[in-house]
């Protein structure tokens, strides 16, 4: 008896870890949030393993108007990995065939959020990359990650 049990749950798991869907983005929040529209639906969408500026940071509205461009009013690919704390989809995000999250972080636009990331992710070297030629957030001495900006903020 307990053998049907656990297939139940095994199948009931597998299939709501991931989902991939398409939708339309109507707003872009910030630099790692969109919200799109799936069947009448509103969705809040966090790019999964990044961290954009916040809106009050330096680069946070830039960073925003970027991922505006790429995005916004497109039909993007939405590749669900599951919900944060705020009840939002974690995802990765194509619009107009780029990963939304790789181009934020190429273009030093957003941290790669280590907390969350792979330790062998793809990010990191473009990170990197940005950091070295000093590109968006990395022009600036200091650059306070998002997370660590957010803390201040909260003491």
């Amino acid at each position: 008896m307990r053998w049907p049990v656990f297939w139940l749950l095994t199948l009931l798991c597998a299939s709501s870890s991931a989902e991939t869907f398409r939708a339309r983005v109507i707003h872009v929040a910030d630099g790692d949030s969109i919200v799109v529209i799936l069947a009448d639906r509103r969705v809040d969408v966090r790019l999964l393993d990044i961290d954009a500026p916040e809106r009050k940071q330096p680069y946070g509205d830039v960073s925003r108007d970027s991922l505006t461009r790429l995005c916004a009013g497109e039909v993007a690919t939405i590749d669900a990995r599951g919900r944060d704390r705020y009840g939002r989809t974690l995802a990765r995000v194509s619009c107009r065939g780029m990963d939304a999250g790789t181009a934020q972080v190429k273009a030093g636009l957003a941290h790669v959020f280590e907390r969350y990331a792979a330790v062998d992710s793809p990010l990191y070297a473009l990170q990197d990359e940005a950091r070295n030629a000093r590109r968006g957030v990395w022009s600036q001495a200091g650059t306070l990650p998002p997370w660590e900006w957010r803390e201040r903020q909260r003491n």
